[in-house]
């Protein structure tokens, strides 16, 4: 083999092959053209990084991989975690609106889901109680769609039927209202999300106040973070944790100083408490919620951990009616982080009356605890 370098200078294999490699001129690739890459303009470029940093683009999230090991998202699931599968239900892809289908891995709430120009076509989005809501065209369907959860009050009506209150049954298994229920929160009893007790009224839809018209003014749609200016015009701070619409102390501890989420996460442990006395003592069945499906266990020993048979957490089947009815509404007001800002009074309204509820069989004197509704 021979080498020629650009003197036209050759060797042979014979020892002189590496002295000649070493002699040849570093070649440059010219410019490709007047551009570079760091000059050519992308439209829209801030909003898609911000989108990128959100948790709507994160692929590697639970809520886009779950299904990877099957290979495609379920038609029951796809609807809110792929964009495919949100195209697909609406009809935005030419298929039959309505109709939820199965769809490929790896998709996310892309940029289409919320920017394709049928969603102006969308009048009204049916909630899972059933009801019929309308929303504003364009981009408020693609929000309550994906936020307004997967069952509500009539899910868990249906689910007890006419059981006695008190008498756990192996049949009745939790009704999971599902995860970042934003929507079905703010709606309150319009949309019935929670489970709302007869003889009771709720209050509706949380308007909030000028200029907070839809889930766009106080939540960037893109990064999704909160935009804590737009809590001045109304509000002596920017610190959503901070704020504080009413001078009632629903939580009993009569410390006005502290932001309403604060009250909304005292009586929601509170339930809690309720809802484990009752397991354990009216039930007869300790029980233990732990971060992942079916989130409740059984805690026989209550050591505070999910008992387990064969290596895997004892899931709870000893749900009453009436303790099915408490843990619905506790799973829907903790399952909305934002549930203290999206409808503090309807939330406060479910968790007061989930337990009083229990307060019977527990002879539990409500007023006593101090509690507001």
């Amino acid at each position: 083999m021979t080498f020629v370098n650009s003197s036209g200078v050759s060797a042979q294999d014979s020892g002189e092959g590496e002295a000649a490699v070493e002699a040849l001129e570093l070649f440059v690739m010219p410019q490709s053209g007047p551009f570079r890459p760091d000059q050519i303009s992308i439209p829209q470029q801030k909003m898609i990084e911000a989108w990128a940093r959100s948790a709507h683009a994160d692929a590697s999230a639970e809520a886009f991989t779950h299904w990877d090991g099957e290979g495609e998202v379920p038609a029951s699931c796809s609807t809110c975690h792929s964009g495919a599968g949100f195209r697909a239900f609406h009809g935005l892809d030419g298929s039959e609106p309505g109709v939820a289908a199965a769809v490929p891995v790896g998709g996310v709430v892309d940029c289409e889901t919320c920017h394709n120009p049928g969603l102006a076509e969308i009048t009204a989005i049916t909630l899972p109680s059933g009801i019929e809501h309308p929303v504003k065209p364009g981009v408020e369907a693609a929000c309550l769609t994906c936020h307004a959860g997967r069952a509500a009050g009539v899910t868990v009506s249906n689910a007890v039927g006419e059981k006695a209150d008190d008498t756990p049954d192996p049949e009745i298994g939790f009704v999971n209202p599902h995860y970042a229920l934003a929507g079905a929160v703010r709606l309150g009893a319009v949309g019935a999300g929670g489970f709302e007790y007869p003889g009771k009224t709720y209050s509706g839809r949380f308007f909030h106040a000028r200029p907070v018209a839809d889930c766009a003014s106080c939540h960037n749609p893109h990064t999704l973070t909160v935009a804590e200016e737009t809590c001045l015009p109304c509000h002596e701070t920017g610190n959503f944790d901070a704020i504080r619409i009413s001078r009632v102390s629903y939580d009993g501890s009569g410390d006005l100083s502290k932001g309403i989420r604060s009250d909304v996460a005292n009586n929601a442990a509170l339930l809690m408490k309720m809802i484990q006395d009752y397991a354990a003592n009216v039930a007869g069945t300790p029980i233990i919620f732990e971060p992942h499906y079916p989130y409740f266990f059984v805690d026989a020993d209550q050591d505070g951990r999910a008992d387990e048979v064969d290596g895997r957490s004892a899931s709870y089947k000893a749900w009453t009616p009436r303790s099915l009815k408490a843990a619905y509404n506790w799973k829907f007001v903790t399952a909305d982080p934002g549930a203290f800002a999206h409808n503090p009074q309807y939330v406060l309204e479910l968790l007061y009356d989930s337990i009083e509820d229990l307060s019977g069989p527990l002879e539990v004197d409500v007023s006593e605890l101090g509690i507001q509704r």
